[in-house]
């Protein structure tokens, strides 16, 4: 297994954990796994024929199918999973049947089980999901985590309301469900802000108490609700003792601590009030955080922080859940990292972080998010799971010959054309755009991926796009060597030139093969001024200021 540092992983997410990801080796997990919505977000993965993989079938084409992988999954669990796990999918199978939701719940089951096994005992971890599925994968959860280690279910108000919908109430939320992996957990405790105040007027009324100094406060209670049969808090401390349903919210030593500073008010007898914690306006941070989330809006259209990602989520709401349930140098993992938004944010924070994506496109775009936004400031990372060298690059592309042309497409930084499974590509796999003049208005080279046999006819054909597209370069990057033929064919192409650097000239139709891509050959076109392709993700800073740690 590797040591945790920051990875960047592609494959099935319960490969990697399995074979890659030691026990208790990671503190915080966040997971926005692909929904059972029946929702089609454009850009997908993988076509589902034959008895595919259910974790290849792509994070945004989530209409899970019960098939041949589905039924193995469930006997995997069933007869090798944790007996409380295999117990409560045996009774979903009897109430759900084979359909496509028992197909998806199966689907995070081992999941589940193997993101438990690496968290450790003062670990988290926050899965995101919505509505549609959320319950089913909080009986998951508790099969897995126990619980009596549930913490919230914390409802995010990602929007503000939708005026189309019928026969129903607006859904404008998402949940994430928190669990600990112990009752040791890190837990840093945040603070809400009223409109950009720490209190709201009706709330600074309760600090009318007024201490020998002059200090304004208000009283909190110090003890809290008790569980049934549970000796949690109940002791007697100083001569009190809290009521029949309740027991001390705090340990002893604070207790005690808050006593010898001042801070609990007494009753007439000298013993301390169960209400009677002093909280001052002056050292008061605000409101404690509670669990419904209104104030991080969904990333706008408009905003430079969007990345043309679908499912994005805001890098505030990532933020909030890293800084609350972890600290500085803490392993962050997200298993479905998808665009890489909690990696960023952990990045930022100046958390360790390991992502998994089973797509070559995501990888690509994380890679470039994370240049984008830290530059020199980017820690190092490791990149496994993609080829390293022809021989490999030739297995993916005998694999999955969709896999091996987005990850081909990002050795050239190129952006997918389309979705494959939308029929005929049209002569064009990707693209590449670029500035050469103060237009504004962006060049665009036109690429394609072959890992098949080539011969002449491809660059004809190459260059045939190139007239009908009325595009400036074409980019031909294949697997095979190209014959003698294709490369004259290339050359009888000519050259682009920029209009405003005349001095320079470009090959209009170029050949790169895997191996010299491998080996650093670059396309060659103007890069005068930033390349555009991806959009390209604010600049960030890091976090200066080093938490406390708390357990």
């Amino acid at each position: 297994m590797t040591t945790a540092n920051n990875r960047l992983y592609f494959g099935d997410n319960l490969d990697i954990l399995r074979e890659h990801v030691a026990d208790e080796s990671v503190d915080l997990i966040y997971l926005d796994p692909p929904f059972n919505s029946k929702a089609t977000y454009n850009v997908l993965f993988k076509e589902k024929r034959g008895a595919q993989s259910a974790a290849q079938i792509t994070a945004f084409d989530d209409a899970w199918q019960w098939g041949l992988e589905s039924e193995s999954a469930y006997h995997d669990v069933v007869t090798n999973g944790p007996k409380a796990l295999a117990d409560l999918l045996q009774a979903l199978r009897g109430f759900l049947g084979t359909n496509d939701m028992m197909a998806y719940v199966t689907m995070m089951a081992p999941r589940i089980a193997e993101l438990r096994r690496v968290l450790r005992p003062t670990g988290s971890i926050y899965l995101h999901c919505d509505p549609t599925a959320s319950h089913y994968i909080k009986l998951l959860l508790d099969a897995v985590f126990g619980h009596k280690n549930f913490r919230n279910e914390i409802t995010w108000q990602r929007t503000e309301g939708h005026n189309n919908t019928t026969g129903r109430y607006g859904n404008v939320a998402d949940i994430l469900l928190f669990y600990s992996k112990s009752d040791k957990a890190v837990w840093n405790r945040h603070f809400h802000e009223h409109n950009g105040q720490k209190y709201s007027q009706q709330q600074l009324k309760r600090f009318r108490h007024v201490d020998a100094d002059g200090r304004n406060y208000k009283l909190e209670n110090l003890t809290a609700p008790s569980k049934p049969n549970s000796d949690s808090g109940k002791f007697e401390w100083r001569g009190a003792i809290p009521g029949p349903t309740r027991g001390w919210g705090y340990k002893l030593e604070q207790l005690e601590q808050w006593w010898a500073e001042g801070r609990i008010q007494t009753k007439r007898d000298g013993t301390p009030r169960t209400d009677g914690l002093k909280v001052y306006l002056d050292e008061s941070k605000g409101k404690p955080l509670q669990n419904i989330w209104t104030d991080i809006p969904r990333i706008p259209n408009t905003s430079s922080e969007r990345l043309g990602y679908p499912t994005q989520k805001p890098e505030a709401l990532l933020e909030r859940i890293i800084n609350a349930s972890s600290n500085e140098g803490d392993v962050v993992l997200d298993p479905f990292c998808g665009c890489g938004t909690a990696i960023a944010a952990a990045e930022r924070l100046n958390r360790r972080w390991m992502g998994i994506d089973v797509t070559h496109l995501a990888i690509t775009l994380i890679r470039h998010r994370l240049h984008d936004s830290f530059g020199k400031d980017l820690k190092p990372y490791h990149m496994l799971g993609d080829p390293k060298d022809l021989p490999s690059a030739e297995s993916l592309a005998l694999r999955d010959r969709y896999q091996f042309e987005w990850w081909a497409l990002g050795l050239v930084d190129a952006r997918p054309a389309q979705d494959k499974r939308k029929g005929a590509d049209s002569g064009i796999d990707g693209y590449i755009n670029f500035f050469d003049d103060n237009s504004g208005k962006a060049k665009r080279i036109i690429v394609q991926v072959k890992s098949g046999k080539v011969s002449a006819p491809l660059i004809r054909d190459l260059k045939g796009v190139l007239a009908r597209e009325k595009t400036e370069i074409g980019l031909l990057v294949t697997l095979k060597p190209p014959t003698g033929p294709m490369r004259t064919e290339a050359a009888a192409a000519g050259f682009y030139q920029p209009s405003h650097f005349l001095e320079h000239a470009f090959p209009r139709v170029q050949i790169l093969t895997i191996e010299e891509l491998l080996a650093g050959a670059q396309a060659r076109y103007p890069r005068f001024a930033p390349q555009a392709t991806f959009r390209q993700a604010p600049r960030r800073l890091r976090q200066q200021r080093e938490q406390t740690r708390m357990i």
